[in-house]
């Protein structure tokens, strides 16, 4: 059965392009974006990584771990990671799974047959500190992933994790926020002390609580 929401992510042990790697202990208490590919020496997958990569620092700075895998073995990733720096300017600076028994693949359901059932699709879990998936998407082969678009993910699951707020179609980090129907107006006047608009009672917008 996949995964859903809310559901533990699995620990698992299995090689990678740093050596062999326990999930769980490798992710501590950061938050995680894991990502599967088809195979290695495909072209969109090494766009992805190279985009990746070149994104580590914004991951970074929102206390996010990234973490690839593909079917084949280590030694594959080895000399597939020299093509991705040289054609995409970004040299590999995060773990690649080599899921050669497809372990991992099976455990997270990468795997759908009638696509492929001997490779993965390009399957996407964000992680939380305490295990929980909180988001998956699944793309097909043949389509590149939006990795600016799981950047705003994080920043719109890390902000409504700590306020009472959700965020609006197609929001950004810095944009106004809709307060949550569970608020009352009593208690939002505490937590909001700023204000809102309200549009219609069950719909109410305040800006952006600070983050921290």
């Amino acid at each position: 059965m996949a995964l859903q929401l809310d559901d533990v992510a699995p620990d698992f042990t299995q090689d990678s392009t740093e050596g062999q790697l326990s999930f769980y202990d490798w992710a501590g208490d950061a938050w995680v974006i894991l990502f599967s590919h088809p195979k290695d020496y495909t072209p969109v997958c090494t766009t992805e990584l190279g985009v990746v990569a070149k994104l580590k620092p914004e991951f970074d700075k929102r206390g996010v771990k990234v973490i690839g895998l593909s079917v084949d073995p280590a030694d594959s990733h080895a000399g597939w990671s020299k093509d991705i720096e040289e054609t995409q300017g970004a040299r590999l600076n995060f773990p690649l799974i080599a899921d050669h028994d497809r372990k991992v693949s099976d455990l997270y359901g990468m795997i759908h047959p009638n696509a492929s059932d001997t490779t993965t699709v390009r399957s996407v879990f964000v992680i939380d500190p305490a295990h929980k998936v909180r988001l998956t998407l699944t793309y097909p082969a043949s389509t590149g992933r939006n990795f600016d678009e799981l950047l705003r993910v994080i920043d719109s699951l890390q902000l409504t994790e700590n306020h009472k707020v959700a965020t609006p179609a197609n929001w950004k980090q810095g944009e106004d926020v809709i307060i949550v129907p569970s608020v009352d107006n009593e208690t939002a006047k505490k937590l909001f002390p700023e204000g809102w608009t309200e549009h219609r009672p069950y719909l109410r917008t305040t800006r952006q609580p600070r983050l921290g």
